[in-house]
């Protein structure tokens, strides 16, 4: 495990740890938490990017049309 030390202006720092205090859970833990939502968040954005450009631009927008074309009625499209 490594060890990081960050500087955060204090008034920051206070929100952070009355945060944690609030869901009962130490800094170093929320922070832990915080930076794995991030990099899951990173993460799936990198693949749907990657997806993305290998994918096929007319044959997505023709399954769009399809999915609006079999709405039930009264329901429409954004």
């Amino acid at each position: 495990m490594a060890t990081l030390t960050i500087r955060l202006p204090d008034d920051k720092h206070n929100r952070l740890k009355a945060l944690a205090q609030r869901k009962k859970m130490s800094i170093n833990k929320l922070i832990e938490e915080i930076s794995t939502q991030t990099l899951a968040e990173f993460d799936s954005e990198t693949r749907f990017r990657a997806l993305a450009a290998s994918g096929n631009a007319k044959r997505g927008l023709e399954l769009l049309d399809k999915l609006d074309s079999e709405l039930p009625e009264g329901l429409t499209p954004r």
